[in-house]
């Protein structure tokens, strides 16, 4: 098939409106999802009455973000991403409300259903960041992914800061302890629904696949419309392309390790006499490094090279578990394990979604997409079911010590399906 390329410089105008949505929505998504992670596994422990479960809050929403992932790119398929994104917060909204009453009833299986649907708003924000590259130039999709990332700093920052404000809100509201910043969650979501369902109009996705067919027009055929997702169809793609393949490795390995720490660190700041505030700080430094330097990340992709890219968010990962690791005592170096942690995960999953979107075709992007949110999520859920049987077993130090060799496997996978990628793959496709 003749590749057909689109005129990505007339769709500057709508590009920035559609960043400017994008990061607006995930501002108020981001506040939602980070009161949430705050406060999940302390919910999880009280409500079993088992510190084992302390990663189930966190393994129940990556699970809910991996089964909705796939219907998800199929509804922006077929109806676009603007539709596709607000089903997918409202889902997560009415999360929210389960939570609140599961606290109420002291029903710990009623929580970890709102926590899977809340998950679903986790599969919201992985699709935002590939809507921010349909209509982006060739030379700044890991830029413009970057951008849309980053904002998600401001609320996730401070959602984890807010607890204090989420107890007091829910002793007036005559909520049991830990329910009220669930309220501040919800009243972010649907904030970030509505900014979706009034701001992305055009459509990004639909622009790009009008586009496509009328460049089509033009001599060499006509251009392939957006495959229908599977996971099926997107692994044969995924199979067939060593570049998307590289790309996938670097997203699941480095959201596995950062779920699996991230999930259980509160439960072990909590053992060790951490207050709520510190805790809450901690997560709030750690979504620092998730978000805050996302154009760093992106930057450093176009830079050096996406693969490149991997391989440092590889090694930041590894300095972030021995920090956390050998310092499992100490609440600074904990700290500071848990902020190197966000960051590694930040560079290593931008550099891998950059590297995806780049070196897969117009009609298979959205299918391999769907395709790499779902796996990241399982990947997620895995971290989070294993982190809270790990920490019982063999404690936070162990924890921190398997997540060392998955690193190790980031880092060396990806150097060498690099090695054996076609030189011109990325060239190829770089106008698609």
């Amino acid at each position: 098939m003749s590749l057909q390329q689109v005129d990505y410089a007339a769709f500057a105008p709508l590009q920035k409106r559609t960043l400017k949505v994008l990061a607006l929505a995930q501002i108020f998504s981001g506040l939602g999802s980070g009161a949430v992670i705050s406060v999940g596994a302390l919910l999880a422990v009280k409500l079993s009455g088992n510190e084992s479960w302390g990663g189930s809050m966190t393994t129940v929403m990556t699970l809910g973000s991996a089964l909705a992932a796939m219907p998800l790119a199929r509804y922006a398929a077929s109806k676009g991403r603007r539709i596709a994104l607000v089903t997918g917060i409202a889902i997560a909204w009415m999360g929210t409300m389960l939570a609140i009453l599961s606290a109420v009833l002291g029903a710990f299986p009623l929580l970890l259903a709102g926590g899977a649907l809340i998950g679903v708003g986790s599969a919201v924000n992985l699709q935002a960041r590939f809507a921010a590259t349909d209509l982006a130039a060739p030379e700044h999709r890991s830029r413009d992914l970057s951008l849309v990332v980053w904002t998600t700093t401001v609320g996730s920052v401070a959602g984890p800061n807010l607890l204090g404000v989420g107890d007091s809100l829910g002793q007036a509201m005559n909520l049991p302890q830990y329910a009220g910043i669930f309220v501040i969650s919800a009243v972010g979501m649907a904030a970030s629904a509505l900014v979706l369902f009034f701001g992305l109009n055009p459509d990004p996705s639909l622009e790009l696949a009008k586009a496509s067919a009328a460049s089509g027009s033009a001599p060499g055929g006509p251009a392939a419309p957006p495959r229908r997702p599977s996971l099926r169809e997107s692994w044969k793609v995924i199979r067939a392309n060593q570049a998307a393949r590289a790309g996938l490795v670097a997203i699941i390995c480095g959201h596995a390790i950062m779920v699996s720490v991230m999930s259980v660190t509160s439960v072990h700041m909590d053992n060790h006499g951490a207050s709520l505030q510190l805790i809450g700080f901690t997560i709030s430094l750690h979504v620092v490094g998730m978000y805050a330097f996302s154009p760093f990340a992106g930057m450093l992709s176009d830079k050096i090279g996406a693969p490149g890219a991997m391989v440092t968010g590889g090694a930041v990962l590894l300095a972030s578990l021995g920090f956390a690791g050998f310092g499992a005592e100490n609440q600074t170096l904990v700290t500071i394990g848990l902020f190197l942690l966000g960051l590694g995960w930040s560079i290593a999953t931008i550099a891998g979604a950059g590297h995806i979107a780049a070196n897969v075709s117009a009609e298979d992007r959205l299918a391999v997409q769907g395709a790499s949110d779902t796996l990241m999520s399982l990947a997620g859920a895995l971290g989070g079911l294993v982190a809270g049987i790990a920490l019982a077993l063999v404690g936070y130090q162990g924890l921190n010590a398997v997540a060392a060799v998955v690193a190790v496997i980031l880092i060396m996978v990806t150097l060498t399906l690099h090695r054996h990628t076609p030189k011109d793959s990325a060239r190829e496709l770089e106008n698609v």
